[in-house]
């Protein structure tokens, strides 16, 4: 582990990201349009009650998660870190696999966040094609992630910094609204939680809790970015763990909280994404340019995230490179630490998944999001696994877990709880007609990425041994 002073280490990467990057980074990866729009979708399914169930099932999961990623991070702050977890604990070709899928993952979420910035962009330029300003966006995240980590770190924490600033103002504003301090279209008198009983507890039944779940489940991926991050922290064992806490707890809060403040005020069968409900509230109290207001907020929202999804992607090419697992070159980085090849190999292909999303959006494009669509899924699960393998080997080297720099609390039932809740929530794909075909997408696909890894390293022992 590089020491706290150290701003490079052998990998050739900088440590020069702090706490509050970490922080940033991880709610930039995870508050998006997801909560922004689709937030209106949850409560018009499952109801008010309901959504604010489904969402604080998804924050148990990821503080889960979260807690586990913290300890092996603090312990092990590789750079690209979940595949480098899973070759030790699991198996190289899991690794490999991991790896694989977490980049496409992330590549083709780039591709759709570059199209919904162009389209963002033409409610104040109409007359604009939209693939011009796509194109302004690519090329602005491919200079903040080229030049350096802490360019990086520095974009990312203000983009974020803007949405975090817009859901507390929304919250604040939502509770006063609720409470009878501002007026509210639609009501002489203070709402209250009417909306939540007005209709009955679950107004369309249990099961609707469950269906959501998986979209809910879906809308807290990013968390993990900060395991991505851990080999370019200043002083992993100290930032890490601040970062995982305030992370969880203030997701907890922005989600849990928005949806309260939505459900409150919107009737839940009036709720849904034709419009954001962050702009139906602001305009039912009156706020003048709410639309535009919210536009903007969603416009940093979509950059934050293809920020994040370039910077995990090139890290995971690297990663990959430094095992050998693809040519080397990709692992090379500049004076300043930042892998180059790594950041034009997964600009590259994010620009073939958006290039997919034109020309073949019902065959290529349609197959690349059904498969990235389980990878987080996989990846927390391989934390998970990894995490309780971790401490088994740290036991029976004769090691106590007092000696760990950080200690996730809740060993062995949090690790065990989410592994479980990972699995529920495959079920609950397997159970779901619209997701299922997701499955059959990911299943023929691991099977290729395994046997790919094999092929690799059958040629690689042929030239060592020629």
């Amino acid at each position: 582990m590089a020491s706290a002073g150290n701003s490079k280490d052998d990998t050739g990467l900088e440590r020069k990201m702090e706490s509050r990057h970490l922080t940033m980074i991880s709610l930039g990866g995870v508050i998006g349009t997801g909560l922004f729009v689709s937030s209106g979708y949850t409560i018009h399914q499952a109801g008010p009650l309901g959504a604010i169930l489904a969402y604080a099932v998804g924050s148990l999961l990821v503080y889960c998660v979260m807690v586990s990623l913290g300890e092996l991070s603090v312990a092990m702050p590789y750079a690209g870190s979940f595949h480098m977890y899973a070759k030790r604990f699991i198996g190289p070709g899991t690794a490999f696999t991991i790896a694989i899928l977490y980049w496409l993952n992330w590549a083709v979420a780039l591709a759709s966040e570059f199209t919904a910035a162009g389209l963002l962009m033409q409610r104040w330029f109409p007359h604009s094609p939209s693939w011009m300003w796509s194109a302004v966006f690519i090329a602005v995240v491919f200079a903040l992630n080229i030049m350096s980590v802490r360019l990086y770190g520095e974009a990312e924490f203000w983009f974020a910094s803007i949405k975090v600033f817009a859901i507390i103002a929304f919250i604040v504003i939502g509770l006063l609204a609720i409470f009878g301090s501002i007026p509210i279209a639609g009501h002489a008198s203070a709402p209250l939680l009417g909306n939540f009983v007005a209709d009955g507890w679950f107004p369309s039944g249990i099961a609707p809790i469950f269906s959501t779940l998986l979209t809910v489940v879906f809308a807290f991926s990013g968390t993990e970015v900060v395991g991505v991050a851990a080999g370019e922290t200043k002083d992993p064992s100290r930032a890490i763990p601040k970062a995982v806490h305030t992370t969880v707890l203030r997701l907890a809060i922005f989600f849990i909280g928005s949806i309260l403040v939505m459900a409150a005020l919107i009737p839940w069968h009036q709720a849904g994404v034709d419009t954001s409900p962050f702009v139906l509230v602001f305009q039912s109290i009156g706020m003048p340019f709410a639309g535009d207001i919210m536009n903007f907020v969603v416009l940093t929202a979509v950059l934050s995230a293809a920020n994040s999804g370039l910077y995990v992607c090139s890290r995971m090419v690297w990663s990959l490179a430094k095992e050998r697992l693809i040519p080397a070159r990709f692992a090379k980085t500049n004076f300043r630490g930042v892998p180059v090849w790594a950041v034009l190999f997964s600009m590259a292909g994010s620009l073939l998944a958006l290039l997919s999303s034109v020309i073949a959006a019902s065959t290529v494009y349609l197959v690349l999001v059904a498969v990235s669509g389980l990878a987080t899924l996989v990846v927390w699960f391989s934390v998970c696994v990894c995490h309780i393998r971790f401490r088994r080997e740290w036991t029976r080297d004769g090691h106590s877990a007092d000696e760990l720099g950080y200690r996730a609390p809740g060993f062995p039932v949090l690790p065990w709880l989410a592994i479980v809740m990972c699995i529920g929530a495959l079920v609950l794909v397997v159970l779901d007609e619209t997701q299922r075909s997701t499955l059959y997408c990911m299943i023929p696909f691991v099977a290729c990425c395994y046997a790919a890894y094999y092929a690799l390293e059958r040629q690689r022992k042929r030239e060592n041994n020629a």
